[in-house]
């Protein structure tokens, strides 16, 4: 017999601590081995853990992560931070490559690779959420 799930939202506030993205990381792992979703883990937690690394090193406030499954075997992984600045990788204009030797600027552009859907939501006030949705047909990595 096939069931329906019903659509699920998990929301992790986590405060400014250098413990905290590897503590998220192991929630997600929790939470979609709970759900029974263990195919999407490798691309949601790399997807996690680029968005986490963001919003801990680029920001001076609180952050989130925000799980959400609306639809059988998809899932959107999102992170809010208190910042409203929209980094280059996510804005609608491309972000110029970073140089070769560059040790940062390849996180958000990797997230837009492995994700399906990608984008921003911006609370003036508030900060932003950057988001990426993945399914089973994403890119695992």
């Amino acid at each position: 017999m096939v069931t329906v799930s019903p659509s699920w939202t998990y929301t992790l506030h986590l405060p400014r601590d250098p413990r905290a993205p590897g503590i998220a990381r192991g929630a997600l792992r929790l939470i979609l081995a709970a759900h029974e979703m263990p195919e999407l883990t490798p691309t949601a937690e790399l997807v996690a853990a680029e968005l986490l690394a963001n919003a801990h090193c680029h920001t001076k406030g609180p952050y989130a992560l925000r799980l959400r499954s609306a639809e059988p075997g998809r899932l959107r992984v999102a992170v809010w931070d208190t910042d409203p600045h929209v980094p280059p990788g996510f804005s609608h204009a491309p972000a110029p490559p970073p140089p070769p030797d560059a040790e940062h600027g390849r996180g958000l552009p990797l997230v837009r690779a492995c994700a399906d859907r990608w984008g921003v939501s911006e609370f003036r006030e508030f900060g932003k959420l950057l988001w990426a949705e993945c399914g089973a047909g994403a890119v695992a990595w």
